[in-house]
């Protein structure tokens, strides 16, 4: 008797079709290689590269530009599949467009056809610089600079935790271009290719968990880029990022769900095979009461995620549903990891288990995408606002 979780009856019916080839290509690709890539901590790119040729990266990008134009809703669809199978190659997938999406909405034509297509066309990955080695979610408190010299901007200064630093063709930065007296203002966006002189990257120590992605740290050192490299208008850099992050956020909700779906079909299927006092542990009420609860806020969080998705796509107090997606999608990730490593008992804490794995990668994403704890903030001002 096994679950079967990430249900259609929740996805939006223009969502499905995208949610079953994310569920193939798991089943096919990442679920059979998670554990070796953790094992590793190698670089998936035969992954990734099948990732691309099944339309399933960096697609949300729009048919203008050579991508399949996803919305917010299969996007999410795609990540709660891909991070049932395994976040750590997941994540690699999800990263290799990121931050591209800000240049589509804020970028002009030449930018686009110059880097946004050739990342469409999965000629070219990316990744977006924002927090640095002693500021991680106080976005108007960045130090790395951009100061105009004629017609080009010199950058200096430190980012990290940068998903594909290295690996990446060119990554959008986040740097500080005025001293306004608004904090808000004072920053930009920037596109920076990764051969630039003055950009250094190397991969940060190994995590615990999501071996499979690579994250850098990035150095700054009068690194010089066009003045036609800005994105946007200067100054309009933590808008540009704030709203960006509002569609982050619900895609990491998914993660969450994806996590909480794997350790809820790991720990069902192990305790009604696993025998103890001459029964099943399935059958003693305190882990049927367990399963039940891991069940009730796994539906919930899914509820949750689901309209948060149509809330930020019709720009409905995005900010605040968003905030409350990616909280209750990725702490029902923890605890349902916790529950499920207590009912695999000793196996739970042996390195290839799966459950060990979604327990060490549950972990991140309640810090990534800006941590919790600053979620909480967001939902209580947000909230006020709204009376």
């Amino acid at each position: 008797m096994s679950l079967n979780l990430l249900s259609e009856d929740v996805v939006p019916e223009h969502a499905v079709d995208v949610k079953h080839e994310a569920r193939e290509f798991a089943e096919e690709h990442i679920a059979p290689n998670a554990e070796e890539f953790y094992r590793t901590g190698e670089y998936p790119w035969e992954i990734l590269e099948a990732g691309m040729d099944a339309g399933l990266v960096a697609q949300d990008i729009g048919e203008e530009y050579g991508g399949r134009g996803l919305d917010l809703e299969q996007m999410l669809a795609i990540a709660e599949e891909f991070y049932r199978a395994d976040a750590g190659i997941a994540l690699t997938l999800q990263l290799a467009s990121f931050g591209a999406e800000m240049l589509e909405e804020y970028g002009n034509d030449d930018q686009k056809e110059r880097y946004l297509r050739p990342v469409a066309a999965n000629d070219q990955i990316t990744g977006l610089a924002v927090s640095e080695p002693d500021v991680g979610s106080d976005l108007a408190g960045m130090h790395t600079t951009a100061d105009k010299d004629g017609d080009e901007y010199v950058l200096n200064g430190e980012k990290y935790w940068i998903g594909n630093g290295v690996e990446a063709d060119w990554v959008t930065v986040y740097a500080k271009t005025g001293d306004t007296g608004d904090r808000y203002m004072d920053y930009s966006l920037f596109i920076v290719p990764t051969d630039a002189d003055g950009y250094v990257a190397e991969h940060i120590p190994e995590k615990m968990g999501m071996r499979a992605s690579k994250q850098a740290h990035i150095v700054f050192d009068d690194c010089r880029i066009p003045e036609e490299n800005l994105i946007g208008s200067e100054g309009a850099g933590f808008m540009m990022l704030a709203d960006f992050f509002n569609h982050g956020r619900v895609v990491v909700g998914g993660h969450g769900l994806g996590l909480a779906a794997a350790a809820l079909e790991e720990a069902w299927d192990f305790v009604h095979e696993r025998e103890e006092f001459g029964r099943h542990v399935a059958d003693f009420q305190a882990v049927q009461h367990g399963l039940a609860d891991m069940r009730l806020e796994f539906e919930a969080a899914r509820a949750l995620n689901y309209r948060a998705a149509r809330k930020v796509e019709e720009y409905d107090n995005p900010g605040l549903w968003a905030a409350m997606a990616k909280t209750k999608s990725t702490e029902v990730a923890v605890d349902n990891a916790e529950q499920g490593m207590q009912f695999h008992g000793g196996r739970s804490i042996l390195t290839d288990r799966r459950i060990a794995r979604v327990y060490r990668d549950a972990r991140i994403p309640v810090i990534y995408e800006g941590a919790n704890e600053i979620q909480r903030n967001l939902i209580y001002r947000q909230s006020g606002e709204q009376q």
